[in-house]
């Protein structure tokens, strides 16, 4: 045990130790500096004794002590560098080497980096370098101090351009010129902490910089594999476009992880809203090069969509910056968000396999409800390895929420429904299902073509992705429904149905705001709500769907010409959308035949019959409901109503029995059909009521 702690402990005291001997090497060049001064200028004492440094004060802090107890032969500097050449060798790290190299150091700037630094690393030389400034007041090294030390004129071309505005030093962010309204020789030098803590082992990352990273999902995979190669190669600018549920960012980690670098991975949305963004990232691209690692950053699509030159401008520098950079986003690419142009690659949606996978390192270990297939459960929801990873954490919340047992199958949906954006709610209203098979009163063919919707929902992934049942013309995985019949069938309540039997939201799309007077703007709003429904984990219902999927006419005006542009742009959108959708209509003859041929599943709702109006009076009248003991039920089942007609007589009895206070009986019933047929427009014959026409 002890062998391996030291053999662990070894490279920490290399890299260590290096530094400390660098620093030691300053030190020196300080005490000559010093020696210098005291035998060119005396100091005799004065009334003004206390504003300076006395001569006993400087033996003193002379006399403390070097950084490191080792010797310094006569040839120091090249001793220092044979044993960190022997160090690094051995395996050690080196974060001063590794500095040098990643940001281009050469000896002077180096040396510079190390003058700068001392003060803080030993507080002694906060005080010896006022003595050296002639002022206590400034205890770092001023930029004429900094040269007298390295031994070079304060006219040296050289060492005044290793700390100009554009050298590694200062553009890399290593070294701050602070006090410019100073003249040149006097502004002072200073070394940023993060750097400070970064030579001293502490890789944490500044705070602004811990608001902007996510957490560094990983994906292996061949195309990572294939990529990171090609960033070892030396690509250095790639955008990964990816399709709803994909896995850009994952794919972009796991590249730079095969080309043996870190990954920084940064919330645009997050960089843009900074005050001062571009400040920021300074301090990302010097974070990211100190660490060898690369930046991977998204999403595109909220800077594109804004428009903004100063996003432009931050895309631009973000492109730039001297370390691998993986831009994720599902928009297009713009080549005037770069100088150069990146690798363009295609970020596929992640296989089932993918996903169970990821779901069960996110769920790590918990415990599932044995009824749970999870596999089975979670295929219909398109998710991304961050999405998992916050609906394994929320289901956990609310498994422990319930009690601590088990995670459950709600648990895992409600998990997946707070990963849903609110955005498509301002466009289409939400409705959480309430309802199940057991509620639907249909015929065995309908319930049957419904069934056949939610298992096309279940194992389209596998169908249309992995099997390319639906290849090339930019078509989508997407499924699509028609339910066709009179009002009241159970349409909606059947879209509730599928939505619920698949653990997803049901989204109603408002025609009031998609239909638009202004020409063109119809398509605009359509297009809103394609796309916020390609990132939600929902079925999307176009109730009265002939509205907007009408048949196209002959072109006699330009009002007709509009219309069929609109119908066009929606048999393209329809094509290449990957959700679910649903339309219902009460007249199918009205929709365009080249949208039933895009339709995957079309259900026709008959009227109910005799039999399922029994039914359907049964389960509209709620078991809280009490029924007094001369309901007649099989007399009701006579009225020709619809399901939707049945609900709404089913509420207007329970009020009337509400205002008798007594129990529901058949004469409430009845009342109830004759003010339906009444609204319905329909007669109200006494041979159908009989005795209970009121």
């Amino acid at each position: 045990m002890t062998a391996t702690r030291t053999a662990a402990a070894a490279p920490v005291r290399g890299a260590r130790s290096h530094l400390l001997e660098r620093l030691r090497l300053v030190e020196e060049r300080v005490r000559r500096a010093v020696d210098a001064r005291r035998a060119a200028d005396p100091g005799p004492p004065d009334a003004f004794r206390g504003l300076y440094l006395d001569e006993e004060t400087v033996d003193r802090l002379l006399s403390a002590g070097p950084l490191t107890d080792t010797a310094l032969c006569g040839d120091a500097p090249v001793a220092v560098e044979a044993a960190a050449d022997r160090a690094e060798a051995a395996g050690a790290r080196l974060p001063l080497r590794e500095l040098a190299r990643a940001f281009g150091l050469g000896h002077t700037e180096l040396d510079l980096l190390l003058i700068a630094l001392l003060p803080d690393t030993d507080s002694r030389f906060e005080q010896l370098y006022g003595y050296l400034n002639d002022d206590v007041s400034r205890r770092r090294a001023g930029i004429g101090l900094a040269l007298e030390l390295l031994g070079a004129g304060p006219l040296d071309t050289e060492a005044r351009a290793a700390l100009a505005p554009a050298s590694p030093l200062v553009a890399g962010g290593l070294l701050l010129v602070e006090d410019p309204e100073r003249p040149f020789l006097t502004r002072s030098l200073r070394v940023p902490d993060r750097v400070t803590a970064h030579l001293l082992g502490d890789d944490t990352p500044e705070p602004v910089l811990s608001r902007l990273l996510a957490p560094a999902v990983a994906l292996p995979s061949v195309r990572s594999a294939e990529l990171g190669g090609a960033l070892r190669a030396g690509v250095r600018l790639v955008y990964l476009r990816e399709q709803p549920g994909g896995c850009a960012a994952a794919t972009a980690t796991a590249a730079l992880a095969a080309a043996g670098r870190p990954a920084l991975c940064v919330d645009l949305a997050a960089l843009a809203a900074e005050p001062d963004a571009q400040q920021v990232l300074t301090g990302l691209a010097r974070e990211a090069r100190l660490r060898g690692a690369g930046v991977v950053a998204g999403p595109l699509d909220a800077l594109e969509s804004a428009g903004r030159p100063e996003h432009t401008r931050l895309l631009r520098r973000l492109a730039a910056l001297p370390v691998p950079v993986l831009l994720t986003g599902g928009c297009g690419w713009d080549p005037l968000w770069a100088d150069d142009s990146p690798l363009l690659l295609r970020s596929e949606q992640l296989t089932s396999a993918e996903r169970a996978a990821l779901w069960l390192g996110a769920l790590d270990g918990a415990e599932l409800d044995p009824g749970v297939a999870a596999g089975q459960l979670l295929a219909p929801f398109l998710l991304t390895p961050d999405q998992i990873r916050r609906a394994a954490l929320a289901a956990r919340g609310q498994a422990l929420l319930d009690g601590g047992g088990p995670i459950g199958a709600a648990h895992l949906r409600a998990g997946v429904r707070a990963q849903n954006a609110a955005g498509l709610e301002r466009l289409a209203r939400r409705v959480e299902p309430a309802v199940g098979w057991p509620d639907l009163v249909l015929p065995v063919a309908t319930t049957a073509q419904l069934g056949d919707l939610a298992l096309r929902a279940r194992h389209r992934d596998q169908v249309l992705g992995e099997w390319r049942m639906r290849p090339g013309g930019g078509r989508g995985r997407g499924v699509m429904a028609l339910f066709a019949g009179d009002s009241g069938t159970g349409k909606t309540m059947s879209a509730e149905v599928i939505a619920a039997d698949l653990g997803l939201d049901l989204y109603v799309v408002d025609l009031s705001a998609v239909v638009d007077k202004y020409v063109g703007e119809t398509e605009k709003n359509l297009e809103r709500i394609f796309t916020e429904a390609a990132g939600v984990n929902g079925v999307l219902l176009f109730d009265e769907a002939d509205a907007i999927f009408g048949k196209r006419s002959e072109v006699k005006d330009a009002h007709d010409r509009y219309a069929n542009m609109e119908s066009a742009y929606l048999l393209q959108r329809m094509e290449s959308f990957d959700g679910i959708a649903i339309l219902t209509t009460n007249l199918r003859a009205n929709l365009d035949e080249a949208f039933t041929r895009r339709l995957d599943v079309i259900v026709d709702f008959p009227v109910p019959q005799e039999a399922e109006r029994r039914a359907l009076w049964d389960r509209c009248l709620s078991t809280g409901l009490p029924r007094g003991e001369d309901l007649d039920l099989e007399f009701c089942a006579r009225f020709e109503l619809a399901g939707g007609s049945i609900r709404a007589c089913a509420v207007t009895a329970a009020y009337l029995a509400a205002e008798a206070g007594r129990p529901l009986c058949t004469a409430d019933l009845v009342t109830a059909v004759q003010r339906e047929y009444r609204k319905l427009g329909r007669l109200v014959l006494a041979h159908e009521f009989g005795p209970h026409l009121g």
